[in-house]
């Protein structure tokens, strides 16, 4: 297993999609929901992506206080971004540093903070990740290319349908004098997710 998302062929691709259209032309027919509102709901999905969260993570290393605000309460703290969280499940934002390496997981299936990060990867979904970084969290991580020192805690958490984890990765050494904008670019989803540390700015 590595940390690339992998194009399977899927199939029985072309069955589920005329399953899911077959349910679609049904509900509509009952006026359960029509085909705009579920178009919505598809556009709405599409427009959440990992910069979401990378933009909350950036304000948290550049304002002391929404940091510890957003570790208290995520949601409100979220909300003063002007971010709609009235869909957000329960989730709870866990802070990396130099000592101490948070990981998120869902052992049963792939429960995960879609409003602050997207569609999960494929990776997060699969057995392999969530059977083997609760037993072996630091060989897993490795094999995304973070080979964490010895003397750093590693914290595997288990995400669920009734709460859910954003890791704020620790800021990288060299950002002192960088933008909330350019800072945002260093977050990328897996480090949200903590298998792998924010990126280091160029030279």
């Amino acid at each position: 297993m590595d940390g690339r998302d992998h194009g399977v062929h899927n199939k029985g691709a072309h069955h589920h999609e005329r399953r899911s259209e077959a349910m679609l032309s049904l509900l509509v027919e009952k006026d359960i929901v029509t085909e705009g509102e579920f178009q919505a709901q598809i556009d709405d999905l599409a427009s959440r992506t990992p910069a979401v969260g990378a933009r909350v993570v950036a304000r948290a290393w550049t304002d002391p206080g929404f940091k510890a605000r957003l570790l208290a309460d995520l949601k409100s703290a979220v909300a003063e971004l002007g971010i709609d969280t009235h869909a957000y499940a329960p989730t709870v934002a866990l802070e990396n540093t130099h000592r101490v390496h948070n990981v998120v997981v869902c052992t049963l299936c792939s429960c995960y903070p879609t409003s602050l990060l997207g569609v999960p990867p494929q990776w997060y979904k699969d057995l392999s990740y969530r059977s083997r970084v609760v037993t072996d969290p630091r060989g897993v991580l490795k094999e995304f290319g973070l080979d964490l020192e010895p003397e750093v805690e590693v914290c595997v958490y288990d995400s669920t349908a009734d709460l859910r984890y954003l890791v704020v990765p620790a800021r990288p050494a060299g950002t002192e004098r960088m933008t909330e904008e350019r800072l945002a670019e260093l977050v990328s989803r897996d480090s949200m997710i903590g298998v792998a540390r924010a990126a280091v700015p160029a030279e």
